[in-house]
């Protein structure tokens, strides 16, 4: 889980393993497996690192969601 932070401040938690993708419009726009979009203030590269240091707490290496 990840914290982010939506255009009008107000801070919310979120499943990293339900982002499909991250993109800059330049508005930073996630979207879920769901298809859902989001928009947050975070940049792109911000999110994944979040997303990394989350995977590592929890025991995951970086290159796992790769590897069956």
């Amino acid at each position: 889980m990840i914290k982010l932070t939506r255009l009008n401040n107000v801070e919310f938690i979120i499943s990293a393993h339900q982002i499909e993708t991250i993109e800059e419009t330049p508005d930073t726009i996630i979207t879920l497996v769901s298809g859902r979009k989001i928009l947050v203030k975070e940049s792109a590269m911000g999110i994944v690192d979040k997303i990394i240091s989350y995977r590592q707490k929890i025991g995951h290496g970086v290159n796992d969601a790769n590897e069956t």
